[in-house]
């Protein structure tokens, strides 16, 4: 079981990752934020102060079209933000 799936790279998070020192992830559902911790650690060789896990829900969406209405369904995922030890520093030159 993988529990690291992608790093998000958004505007938020990048900020975030330079006054914070916080960085944000994809990760497995079933994982739990111990498991985040040294998932994290293993992977880019780091000390991890705090994980903050939220879960996204899947979405269902509906729209009118000339063919009647089309309903989809947006996936849900599991969110985690990690937040580094002081003097952690060069966190994704790792990627």
């Amino acid at each position: 079981m993988s529990i690291l799936i992608k790093p998000i790279i958004t505007e938020k998070a990048t900020s975030h990752s330079e006054k914070f020192n916080r960085y944000t992830f994809v990760v497995n559902k079933k994982a739990n934020k111990l498991e985040i911790k040294d998932a994290v650690e293993a992977a880019y060789g780091v000390t991890v102060k705090a994980v903050r896990t939220l879960n996204h829900p899947a979405l269902r969406k509906s729209k009118y079209t000339k063919k009647g209405m089309v309903t989809g369904l947006t996936s849900g995922y599991k969110k985690a933000v990690v937040q580094l030890a002081e003097g952690e520093i060069d966190f994704y030159n790792n990627l």
